[in-house]
């Protein structure tokens, strides 16, 4: 019987302590960031994410959990997440814009009503809904799109029109990457390029993925194919995070190295960098996700626990290029 009872003591004594383990363990975590991309199953908002995670590593008491819409760029999918995020308690969001109108009044505004802070990142919200977040930390979006314009620009000899591949066609920050082409390739940013200037769009262009793989890569692969193919300019990856682009893209490869096939492509992803080690893209201009999430999150860690505001509303953040020969060392995945 004494068995049974020290037994018993023993157990007791050791669900106790575990409990004080665990307790402790979670009690650290006093603050979450939920981290929200535009795409869930995407490379480039996991990396930002990390990047959230690595802020973590160096305050116990933060944690970051991840979140977006489940397969594309789905404006209420995203929405619904983020509810469920401040249903769940969160203590700050930090949030790639898909369609600023639809989360502000589906989300941010009760984010804003029980001081939840938001830092956009990637994707800001448009000027007139500024004041439903603290900063904005990612690339210039117009400039981003500027520097893909001036690639074709300086470049490319052969043709003078081109396709533009976006995603939704309400997100902000891929609006301001089209402008910024459009301003490249013709000194103006508001107007479709047209017979009254040097570059011209396609007739079919541009067209528009929503960020769904399968459709973006089939929207490539048909204006490639065009017996006088344009200059395609993807402003994000699209095409290029479906896992069979490179399958799809082999039987362009000559085209694409003699030049008579231009890929001009958004972001450096790893299954975009392996393409384009195969000769599979033209070039990649690339952005900084990692460091997207790792200063976004400071910023609200910051904020949450020193009441810290971030000292400039934009933090801009580089990009740069990558091509076959360069393709090693031009960027670090995460």
């Amino acid at each position: 019987m004494r068995n049974k009872a020290q037994n018993s003591s023993f157990w007791l004594l050791f669900l106790f302590n575990l409990f004080l383990v665990l307790f402790s363990f979670t009690s650290n975590a006093s603050y979450t960031i939920g981290v929200i991309g535009k795409t869930k199953n995407d490379s480039f908002y996991i990396q930002s994410f990390k990047g959230c995670e690595s802020v973590a590593k160096n305050h116990p008491d933060l944690r970051c959990i991840y979140e977006g819409a489940d397969d594309f760029q789905d404006i209420r999918g995203q929405t619904l997440k983020i509810n469920r995020l401040i249903e769940s308690g969160v203590n700050a969001l930090l949030i790639s814009v898909t369609d600023s109108d639809y989360l502000v009044n589906g989300a941010l505004k009760r984010a804003f009503e029980l001081d939840i802070p938001v830092i956009t990142f990637d994707s800001d919200l448009l000027p007139q809904h500024h004041d439903y977040r603290l900063a904005y930390v990612g690339t210039n979006n117009f400039d981003f799109g500027v520097a893909l314009g001036e690639y074709v620009k300086n470049n490319i000899k052969h043709t003078n029109t081109v396709c533009l591949q976006s995603g939704h066609p309400s997100t902000p920050n891929l609006n301001q990457r089209i402008k910024g082409v459009r301003h490249a390739l013709s000194g103006q940013s508001l107007q479709r390029l047209n017979d009254g200037y040097q570059w011209q769009e396609h007739e079919l262009c541009p067209v528009y993925s929503l960020g769904k793989r399968g459709l973006a890569l089939s929207q490539l692969v048909g204006k490639i194919k065009l017996d006088a193919p344009p200059v395609f300019i993807a402003v994000a990856g699209f095409a290029q995070f479906n896992p069979r682009y490179i399958d799809q893209l082999n039987q362009f490869k000559s085209k694409i190295k003699s030049g008579d096939i231009v890929i001009v492509s958004a972001d450096t992803e790893e299954l975009q960098l392996s393409a384009l080690s195969k000769g599979l893209s033209t070039v990649n201009i690339g952005q900084k996700p990692f460091d997207m999430g790792k200063q976004g999150a400071e910023y609200l860690y910051q904020y949450l626990k020193h009441n810290v505001k971030p000292k400039q509303e934009f933090t801009y953040l580089g990009f740069h290029y990558c091509d076959k020969q360069n393709v090693d060392t031009c960027t670090v995945n995460y």
